[in-house]
């Protein structure tokens, strides 16, 4: 049975930790509402922009010759971008990205294409699909906490290059989707060649969250310049826009899942200083009453 001495440096020694942990969690949950005002604060914008982008392509009659909506008959090779986080100390929330990561993989080689690479976005994921002997196309690190839109462009500047260049023929993003602070949903969606979904009368609402938003007005519109040059021009910011919005709703989650995680071990940590005071009462205990029963022992022998 370890000694009283023993249990109350391991009491010490959690409590040191269980502070931590009380922090960590604290800043996760102030982390946690700037970064819900920031994606609260990108909705309008990004509904407004599928609503133009939904006009526009109505107007225009058709989409052909655009080539960010190219959609290629050869499977050669396909993009994976995986959002992780930059940090550890959340739960399973950088595991799940790489699990389904890989899982669209697996499905894209099923569906004919040769090779599957992947982009890393965040230190977390690109060590791990480093160590699983992946191929990275590309790793950007640095800001899944608090991302901006310059970052996101830097990031879509890329992938885009690498899709007009012929050098990936499909691109997937995988992302954490923050729906509240107990759920976050890991979401595969295809990013490049745009979907043509993207362009319904009835997607900007949906697409942008918003199931109360009112469809794309059907009035008649002036467009300068004419709606399919515009439209080709829109596309690179849609595409800025998404991966903005993945970057924010990633990060969310992350804060949400470390802010749980941490809340866990500091309740865990709580448990454990309950139970090993439990101990180290009943440690003190067992020695009170040894040395009463050597005490006895001594006095009856010399009785």
């Amino acid at each position: 049975m370890p000694s009283q001495q023993d249990i109350k440096q391991r009491i010490t020694s959690i409590t040191g930790t269980s502070k931590i942990t009380r922090a960590m969690e604290l800043v996760a949950s102030a982390k946690l509402r700037r970064a819900q005002v920031r994606i609260e604060a990108l909705r309008p914008y990004a509904k407004g922009m599928r609503r133009l982008m939904a006009g526009a392509a109505r107007r225009s009659g058709s989409l052909s010759g655009i080539p960010l909506l190219e959609e290629r008959e050869e499977t050669r090779r396909a993009s994976v971008i995986a959002v992780t986080g930059d940090r550890g100390l959340a739960g399973a929330f950088n595991v799940n990205v790489i699990r389904r990561s890989l899982q669209e993989a697996d499905a894209l080689i099923e569906q004919g294409f040769d090779e599957v690479v992947f982009t890393a976005v965040g230190k977390k994921g690109g060590g791990t699909l480093r160590f699983r002997g992946k191929v990275l196309d590309e790793h950007f690190q640095g800001f899944s906490s608090e991302p901006t839109f310059a970052d996101a462009t830097t990031v879509a500047d890329f992938v885009s290059g690498r899709f007009l260049e012929g050098e990936v023929d499909k691109v997937v993003l995988v992302f954490n989707e923050f729906k509240s602070v107990v759920e976050q949903i890991v979401t595969a969606e295809q990013l490049l060649p745009v979907p043509r979904a993207a362009f319904d009368d009835d997607a900007p609402a949906a697409a942008a969250g918003d199931d109360d938003a009112p469809e794309f007005s059907k009035a008649l519109a002036e467009f300068e310049p004419e709606p399919q040059a515009l439209l080709e021009q829109l596309l690179p910011t849609f595409v800025n826009t998404t991966i903005y919005r993945a970057l924010l709703e990633s990060a969310a989650a992350e804060h949400a899942a470390r802010r749980t995680a941490m809340s866990n071990a500091s309740d865990n940590a709580g448990q454990l200083i309950d139970d090993l005071t439990l101990a180290m009462n009943r440690a003190r205990q067992a020695a009170i009453t040894q040395e009463i029963l050597e005490v006895v022992a001594g006095a009856d022998a010399l009785s």
